[in-house]
């Protein structure tokens, strides 16, 4: 088998495994603040039951995204820019002109993760251009 296909693989590997620990990491830290929560409750409210407050499951907005408006307001953010943008400042930026909160970081990374897939999408239709930025962060502009 060909070198270059089994090193891949490894990096692939490797990578898989490191998000599996973070994952993890972060499990045992969710886990871990809501059983201080869970304490503070049976201190400050003894006779409620726990297990009878169901989990609020993440839900986007409705009006997050209609078809083609992530691109279109991506696009609109890089023209109105005076220099390249990274992902995450494009979508702080969205969230900024949706009035949400940009200070909310889950709701952050996943706006960050929406907006890198619409600027792919815009890279392969060459209408966005990608650059190498700092460290490992590309830099997005207009093609021209």
């Amino acid at each position: 088998m060909a070198d270059y296909m089994i090193l891949g693989l490894v990096k692939k590997r490797a990578e898989l495994a490191g998000d599996i620990e973070l994952t993890h990491a972060r499990l045992r830290e969710l886990v871990n603040q809501l059983e201080h929560i869970d304490g503070t409750l049976r201190i400050v409210a003894p006779d409620m039951e726990l297990e009878a407050i169901r989990p609020k499951a993440f839900r986007p907005p409705d009006d997050w995204a209609r078809r083609g408006q992530m691109s279109r307001l991506v696009l609109s953010i890089l023209r109105t820019s005076k220099e390249p943008l990274t992902t995450r400042e494009i979508a702080a930026q969205m969230l900024l002109e949706r009035a949400m909160d940009a200070e909310d970081q889950r709701m952050l990374r996943i706006m960050t993760k929406r907006v890198g897939v619409a600027l792919r999408d815009q890279r392969d239709k060459g209408r966005a251009a990608s650059v190498p930025g700092p460290g490992q962060f590309q830099l997005w502009a207009i093609a021209r």
